[in-house]
């Protein structure tokens, strides 16, 4: 019963105001399987590298137990590069550059052994290759799936038919107004409902996030850090910590979605605290037990 995710792998070059890092390991895949590998070990990651990937990063992956048989890497290609700030505005970056390589011709191949995971997330990618991923698996349990707001300019058909084949779709806030055209977000994620998924989840930054169904509403909140070293990945951190914890659970109850928000919550509080995942490889499950129980007596009344 393992955990797939489809997305990128990548290496990034970050500033903010408290400092700067170039080529650190990053992507919507790598973030995502190192936060769900916190509760979950059965975790099957597609992508594609260049021979440039440092050997480093993939004994890293290894070590958190992510399969990487999905993995491909292209002889003499780059592994695809995103570099950025955040100067002004930690909530959002400037982008600087977008080298995509090996990344611009990625059509997700998934081994046999991956077609019948129970749970799928759909990365941050270009919806056609998401609809390539659900027509190669078999009858999973819950599809998640996330996007951004370039494919909801240039794909939105395409993006609107795969949102027909999932269950909790998750995006920000910005993303959320601008596929709908509601300011109110409450409003927004009644009429996402409408586009197929089964339930919304709405991101706000440092303000937590909203999660509604056809009959349901809760509201998280953020963990009130003093200080954000680096923002990058945080969406992806709490997909992968949500979709972990839920795993673990094995059901989709009311309840079990709301600590597994909680849970995505926590482990994206960690990954904004250093640079890359740097946080991430000296976190320990004590440490994420009492960042949970924190929370618990913040939205206690």
């Amino acid at each position: 019963m393992s955990i797939l995710v489809v997305g990128s792998v990548a290496l990034d070059s970050v500033e903010t105001p408290f400092g700067k890092v170039e080529n650190v390991l990053g992507g919507s895949a790598t973030y995502f399987s190192i936060a769900a590998s916190f509760f979950y070990h059965d975790i099957c990651l597609v992508g594609v590298v260049g021979t440039d990937f440092p050997q480093q990063h993939v004994d890293f992956l290894i070590s958190r137990g992510i399969d990487l048989d999905g993995l491909e890497q292209i002889e003499g290609g780059k592994t695809f590069r995103w570099g950025g700030s955040y100067i002004d505005d930690l909530n959002a970056a400037e982008t600087h550059f977008t080298d995509l390589n090996v990344f611009s011709d990625f059509q997700p191949k998934l081994p046999e052994s991956y077609k019948n995971s129970s749970y799928v997330f759909l990365a941050n990618i270009n919806p056609e290759l998401q609809m390539n991923v659900l027509k190669q698996i078999t009858n999973p349990k819950l599809v998640v799936c996330d996007t951004m707001n370039l494919w909801i300019g240039i794909s939105l058909p395409i993006l609107l038919e795969t949102l027909r084949k999932v269950d909790i779709l998750i995006l920000n806030d910005a993303e959320a107004r601008q596929l709908t055209g509601e300011n109110n977000l409450t409003q927004a994620g009644k009429q996402i409902l409408t586009f197929g998924p089964t339930r919304v989840i709405i991101k706000k930054g440092e303000h937590g996030a909203i999660s509604l169904t056809e009959s349901t509403f809760f509201s998280a909140p953020a963990y009130p850090l003093t200080a954000v070293f680096d923002p990058t990945g945080a969406g992806d951190s709490f997909a992968g910590g949500f979709m972990g914890s839920l795993a673990t659970a094995d059901n989709v109850s009311e309840q079990s979605v709301r600590r597994s928000i909680i849970n995505g919550t926590v482990i994206a509080s960690f990954n904004v605290e250093d640079f890359s995942l740097d946080r991430q490889q000296t976190l320990t499950p004590e440490e994420i037990d009492e960042r949970f129980r924190q929370l618990e007596e913040i939205v206690r009344f």
